[in-house]
């Protein structure tokens, strides 16, 4: 069964669509006892770094999603901010995040951009995979996944960057670490391939 976290900060509703209509078991999980009962887990996320950061503390589920994945070793999906909560902080923020991957978050240097208005990187890009995985498996690697953000995850090491896209240069849109993933992109937003992700997400 998917978990779906929700402490008050994401699209919970339409990652929760998606695995209704692909008949995936799933339970949107707000109390921090039902997520023992979850075989992984989706931490979703919009908004700023440090909002995000605050609900997450106050929801009361961090030290509990602390204990499920770092010694239950369960596998869990980060998406968007929910994907930039992961690491070590952020350059939008002072407050620290989980650091379950190490690294920081950084802001698209607008420099290196050509494409107006710079910032955010809105609409379809491609992602590379790194290595070979299944989470990726039937992805129509032209079409891509959605892309909203300003701010993107420059992991401490280079064997935890899952896939790359490029947008004023390479920059690590996926992540994993263990049994820890992590999606820049929005699944949710990404048509067939976020519906594929998802799914293989589940099988995993």
């Amino acid at each position: 069964m998917i978990g779906i976290v929700n402490y008050g900060s994401g699209n919970i509703q339409a990652i929760a669509n998606i695995y209704n209509r692909s008949n995936i078991p799933f339970q949107i999980i707000e109390d921090p006892n039902l997520l023992k009962k979850a075989d992984k887990l989706i931490l979703p996320g919009v908004g700023s770094f440090d909002a995000t950061m605050q609900q997450l503390n106050d929801s009361g589920l961090k030290s509990a999603l602390d204990e499920e994945v770092l010694v239950n070793n369960k596998p869990v999906l980060g998406v968007c901010v929910g994907m930039q909560i992961l690491s070590e902080g952020s350059e939008e923020g002072v407050l620290p995040g989980l650091g379950w991957i190490k690294g920081k978050v950084k802001k698209f240097d607008i420099s290196k951009i050509k494409e107006k208005p710079y910032l955010p990187h809105m609409g379809w890009n491609t992602v590379i995979p790194k290595i070979s995985h299944d989470l990726f498996n039937g992805i129509d690697q032209e079409l891509g996944f959605y892309f909203v953000h300003s701010f993107y995850f420059e992991t401490l090491r280079q064997e935890d960057i899952l896939g790359t896209t490029f947008y004023g240069g390479t920059f690590s849109s996926a992540v994993l670490h263990n049994q820890i993933f992590g999606m820049q992109f929005h699944p949710e937003k990404s048509h067939f391939n976020g519906i594929q992700l998802l799914s293989n997400f589940a099988k995993l």
